[in-house]
């Protein structure tokens, strides 16, 4: 009978100051160096000179194309690595990632009716599609939520159920908005579809985040808790942890942390699932270790994966989702090859 693959909790109960600086310290040295080097690389070479001028294409170039999309690519990054952590401590499944409970198709779903309609307006300078993204992924939570929900808890295998369920359903929705789309609509809805960076500006990463830095914030917090909670609710329960709330302010943080993001770049794959597992090999299940190691991680490993995106084939761009999941898919199928033991 197939077993649904688990998270190991922590072994030992104290995290030392000079262990956590040893996970932490290279992650965080990794971002900056990716963050400070990537704004320089293109199809248009830039000079320093030239960037910290007056008014010159150069400054233009730097300032207004590439700062702002590649710190939005660090925000999307870190917030989907960072909700592949919840997800997966809440599920207690390996292979869970932040789209598992049908967040991103609701998302998408809702970006599809709004392209299928034509509403390329934009209100209070937000494009209608990213509103109509955020609110398919409101929506879908509270749905997966209340679907779910039974007695007060949330179990977590009705969860995932649910879930999955809804992703088949949207699946189905955006489907058959694609096929009664004229094939300007049917081009926009393949091309929000495949999750880009490519259209974003100052505004956008301010509108972002907030929401990404509470959520985080919060997350960091309850992660001690995470590690009670990765080895089961009675086991959690037994250690004065309110795993019902806990397991709900999971699921609304890592839902929170995906749509904000999903709203504006699309759907990105894999980052949740790549990231996550990485940083675990390396320093372990440690719930304080996990959560600001992955979101530095995630943040640079996005960003170098948008780099190559824009310059691979220039001018030509490809959408960062689809070199995420070049990398993400081998990853997936070396990880199911090791995980065998556990899920046959």
């Amino acid at each position: 009978m197939a077993v649904a693959p688990t998270l190991s909790p922590p072994t030992d109960d104290g995290l030392s100051q000079r262990r956590f600086l040893a996970v932490i310290g290279p992650c965080a040295v990794f971002f900056v160096a990716v963050v400070a080097v990537t704004p320089w690389i293109g199809s248009s070479g830039i000079s320093l000179r030239g960037v910290f001028s007056g008014v010159s294409p150069d400054r233009e170039i730097f300032l207004i194309a590439r700062l702002p999309r590649i710190l939005f690519g660090a925000t999307v990054g870190g917030s989907l690595a960072v909700a592949g952590v919840l997800f997966q401590a809440l599920l207690r499944n390996s292979l869970a990632t932040p789209f598992t409970l049908g967040i991103s198709s609701g998302s998408s779903f809702g970006a599809v009716v709004a392209i299928a309609l034509g509403l390329n307006i934009v209100i209070l300078g937000v494009p209608i599609i990213s509103i109509c993204a955020f609110a398919g992924a409101f929506l879908t939570v509270l749905l997966v939520f209340f679907i779910a929900r039974s007695s007060g808890a949330l179990p977590t295998f009705t969860l995932l159920l649910a879930g999955v369920t809804l992703n088949f359903v949207f699946a189905a929705l955006i489907m058959f908005f694609y096929y009664a789309s004229t094939f300007a609509g049917a081009y926009m809805i393949t091309r929000w579809m495949m999750g880009s960076l490519d259209v974003v500006d100052y505004p956008t990463l301010w509108r972002t985040t907030p929401l990404v830095a509470l959520a985080v914030a919060a997350v960091t917090w309850l992660s001690p808790q995470l590690n009670l909670l990765a080895a089961g609710a009675d086991w959690a329960a037994t250690r004065c942890v309110d795993a019902r709330c806990l397991k709900a302010l999971c699921y609304f943080a890592g839902s929170l942390l995906t749509g904000a993001v999903t709203a504006f770049s699309g759907p990105i794959g894999f980052v949740g699932l790549i990231v996550p597992h990485t940083l675990r090999m390396v320093a372990g299940p440690d719930h304080r270790i996990l959560v600001p190691g992955s979101f530095l991680l995630g943040a640079g490993f996005l960003v170098l994966c948008d780099t190559a995106a824009r310059t691979l084939l220039a001018p030509t761009e490809i959408p960062v989702g689809v070199i995420t999941a070049l990398l993400g898919g081998p990853f997936f199928i070396v990880l199911l090859k090791t995980k065998q033991g556990e899920l046959w």
